[in-house]
């Protein structure tokens, strides 16, 4: 612990003489080394610790800039070891100024009573009108959000989480404020009850009130020029810019809001981007992007969502005021000027185009196209599946993971088939079938939850998910052949047990983590009991969650091959394994070979329409294939071929083994 001593008289009077003002000099304690004159036309007041000065720091254009304190008030603070502070126009006040940071040209950084910064702050997330508030805390991730918002049906939970919530407050709660080490705060204006994290920027912002920027040493935090913020979290690797406005909000790990971005009683986790629009009372799960300046988001809860240019949702009908909320489900994308009258359940990764006021609940249709025509909402079930945006989306979420802080507070599970959705798939395709039962075959169209669907593309669909289903499963169990070690074929059906009876029932997409439901209800019941109470504590489920999906997601597989296909792993035979693998070969395949024609579609003629202005055919050829490249050496086209490859060599090398026994 660092010792501080009395200023000397000598060391008072060398202030005095650099244009330091003290009302009462006994106020002022220094560390060993402290050294004058590196102190310079400043006023104290209240009780001051004072480091020491030794180091220098380096500005753009190779300006160098020696430690100390220069051209500021300080009240009631401590001031580390090599600190530069130089223009502060009005006061430090009431704050604890870490090692190795700079502040300079700031207007104040004033800490007023005894707040939390920003913990504990109630957002009214989803409702706009209230019921389902978050309040927010340093340590908040998508799945305890998850749990606030979404299990109001179990009231004891919700007390006990926000018991828990209180008492992380008690502990943040301070009458100063702090500027972790390495933090940099320059041409700033008014900061107010602001904690700021390790090695965050801090530049060029209007005003910061009520808040905590988190930032870590492997990433830092971001607030730039222009920012109004209040009453608001930021976590580690946070980017907030460009006049962006924040007004009871949560930013987590990762997340970009700039560009004139608006938000207000909104929650935003991992890796979700913000630009030019505006979001009110949303979840937004991680991987959430709206980028465009005409797009609202409000009342909602997304998350993968890809929101395009005035996409609009409503949750007022002028009656009992902004009540209602909706639901789009991960991966969906909503389409240039889209609109949804909530309430509304979208599907995951379903395409929204066009103006849906009736709403739909497409929920049990993953994979699926809702299109607007005349007035009229149409569902196209299961076309997502072949779509070769999807296997892209599904690919590049992981390669786009900006989080660097190796404390991760939200846990993401990233396969684009789980077992969540081919739940999903097999409760849409019984749907579909008794659809076509009671609506009878020779209808042109059948209606459901609000939406056509018409013939074809019931027939359609149910083609698509049986494709699904089937590639799900037989994923899982090639794998487990592939890594299993058998003689016999008793021997292979004793492999296929799963380790654990757990995940075998039904699972639920936490907020990003797709997880057994009977795990959420256990920790439910963990946390109502006082069993779980810390937040460190959730957190180290959430992680082991995350860990053992694959061993859940088998347990699932292998119950759902009995429930969806009629097939009994713990008695199954060479012939039923040997043409379950033709069949499971056949799906991926065509699927494949669906998103290779799909990915055709953007090298055709009418794809290269305004390429080659100045020329003829062969020029516009040249020109597209310069630009975008030839068909066959597109990086996705190159490994949609090589998966087909690698799956039709993995059926082989199991089909031979299992006929060897």
């Amino acid at each position: 612990m660092t010792s501080y001593r009395p200023l000397s008289t000598q060391e008072i009077k060398k202030l005095e003489q650099q244009g330091c003002v003290c009302d009462n000099w006994i106020q002022i304690k220094v560390n060993e080394g402290f050294d004058p004159a590196y102190v310079r036309q400043t006023y104290f007041s209240g009780e001051i610790l004072l480091g020491k000065f030794q180091r220098s720091f380096k500005f753009p254009g190779g300006v160098t800039k020696h430690s100390g304190i220069f051209n500021a008030t300080i009240h009631n603070s401590i001031i580390e070891d090599d600190v530069y502070i130089n223009q502060v126009r009005n006061q430090i006040a009431n704050y604890h100024i870490q090692c190795n940071v700079v502040i300079e040209n700031v207007d104040s950084l004033t800490t007023v009573g005894k707040p939390c910064f920003g913990n504990g702050q109630k957002i009214a997330v989803l409702n706009e009108a209230g019921g389902r508030e978050v309040p927010i805390f340093n340590e908040l991730s998508a799945h305890t959000a998850y749990l606030m918002v979404f299990y109001r049906h179990r009231p004891g939970l919700i007390e006990m989480l926000n018991r828990m919530v209180d008492d992380y407050c008690k502990k943040v709660c301070s009458e100063k404020g702090t500027v972790e080490k390495g933090a940099r705060i320059l041409n700033s204006r008014t900061i107010l009850n602001v904690n700021i994290g390790t090695d965050a920027v801090v530049e060029g912002i209007y005003r910061l009130v009520n808040g905590t920027i988190n930032s870590s040493s492997k990433h830092p935090s971001y607030f730039g020029p222009g920012v109004i913020a209040e009453d608001f979290i930021a976590a580690s690797g946070a980017t907030v810019t460009d006049a962006t406005l924040i007004s009871k909000c949560f930013i987590g790990q990762g997340c970009t809001l700039g560009k004139h971005y608006s938000a207000e009683n909104s929650v935003f986790f991992a890796n979700c981007q913000g630009f030019h629009g505006e979001a009110c009372s949303i979840f937004a799960g991680p991987y959430t992007v709206s980028h465009h300046k005409s797009t609202l988001l409000i009342a909602g809860y997304y998350s993968f969502l890809n929101a395009g240019s005035g996409s609009n949702q409503s949750n007022h009908l002028y009656k009992l005021g902004p009540v209602h909320q909706g639901v789009v489900e991960r991966g969906s994308k909503t389409t240039s000027d889209s609109y949804l009258l909530w309430p509304a359940k979208i599907g995951a990764f379903s395409l929204v185009m066009g103006r849906h006021y009736r709403n739909p609940d497409t929920s049990n249709f993953p994979f699926s196209y809702l299109i607007e025509n005349k007035d009229e909402s149409y569902l196209a079930p299961g076309v997502s599946l072949r779509s070769v945006g999807t296997m892209r989306d599904a690919r590049k979420w992981p390669t786009r993971d900006k989080r660097k802080d190796p404390h991760k507070l939200d846990y993401i599970t990233f396969n684009l088939l789980s077992p969540y959705l081919v739940d999903k798939m097999i409760k849409g395709k019984e749907t579909l079938i008794k659809l076509k039962e009671t609506s009878g075959a020779t209808s042109d169209y059948f209606m459901y939850n609000s939406v056509k669907i018409e013939a074809k593309a019931l027939e359609r669909g149910l083609q698509l998910y049986d494709i699904g289903i089937i590639k799900f499963l037989g994923n899982g169990l090639l794998k487990k052949l592939e890594l299993a070690k058998f003689n016999s074929l008793e021997e292979l059906r004793q492999a296929l047990i799963p380790e654990s009876e757990e995940g075998a029932g039904e699972w639920v997409d936490m907020a990003g983590l797709i997880v057994p439901k009977e795990k959420v209800l256990q920790l439910a019941e963990k946390i109502e009991h006082g069993k779980i109470n810390t937040f460190q504590e959730m957190n180290d489920t959430f992680m082991e969650w995350h860990d053992n999906y694959y061993m859940w997601a088998w347990s699932r597989s292998y119950a759902m091959f009995q429930s969806a296909l009629n097939i009994d792993l713990a008695n199954i035979s060479k012939q039923q394994l040997l043409d379950f693998i033709d069949k499971w070969k056949s799906a991926v395949v065509n699927l494949d070979k669906m998103m290779f024609e799909d990915a055709r579609k953007e090298f055709t003629l009418k794809a290269q329409t305004g390429f080659g202005l100045d020329g003829e055919d062969e020029i516009r050829n040249n020109d597209f294939e310069q630009v975008r490249g030839a068909f066959e050496k597109h990086p996705t086209v190159c490994d949609i071929v090589n998966h087909i490859e690698k799956k039709e060599k993995l059926a082989k090398i199991i089909s031979e083994k299992i006929k060897s026994l």
